[in-house]
């Protein structure tokens, strides 16, 4: 029954929406383009909270038939369901809503790029650690074939890695 739900949403949840999306776009048909923006809109609301329902609730008898039977209704040219939730509920949520929802997607694109920026800077000083450490090891290998007594102990290579580490500032 999931596998049969999961072929339904994606037919008729997102692939004939977006062929009509395209003819709506291709015609230039302003009222067929208006309808399908509506759906994709309300759809992606659909999306989050299904992904949690399906999380929650998914044992609840009759779930996956309701979840067909609401797409459908979305879908239908007579409900119009998408248009109903889209002008009912969505729209004037967002609208109330929309200084507060730029200013935290502005918040967010400057915090992501900030945050990119540091993992960037820690993968680059993990990168150098473990190029760094192979190499002591490639050259401590060698130490210890050609005069054994200079092989480090485990405590004094990680004192010696260490103090190496302080010195770079990493």
């Amino acid at each position: 029954l999931v596998s049969l739900n999961v072929s339904f949403m994606l037919v008729f949840g997102t692939l004939y929406p977006a062929y009509y999306s395209y003819k709506a776009v291709k015609t230039k048909n302003v009222k067929e383009y208006v309808r399908w923006m509506m759906y994709w809109i309300v759809f992606a609301l659909y999306t989050v909270v299904e992904t949690i329902t399906d999380l929650t609730v998914a044992w609840f008898p009759l779930y996956y038939e309701m979840k067909i039977a609401f797409v459908i209704w979305l879908l239908s040219p007579y409900t119009r369901g998408a248009s109903l939730i889209y002008r009912k509920c969505l729209h004037p949520l967002l609208s109330s809503r929309e200084r507060e929802i730029d200013e935290y997607i502005v918040q967010a694109k400057e915090r992501s790029y900030e945050t990119m920026v540091t993992f960037g800077k820690q993968g680059l000083s993990i990168a150098a650690t473990a190029a760094v450490s192979a190499a002591v090891k490639a050259s401590t290998a060698e130490l210890h074939q050609s005069t054994p007594s200079l092989l480090l102990s485990e405590d004094e290579y990680t004192n010696y890695w260490d103090m190496w580490l302080s010195h770079l500032a990493i």
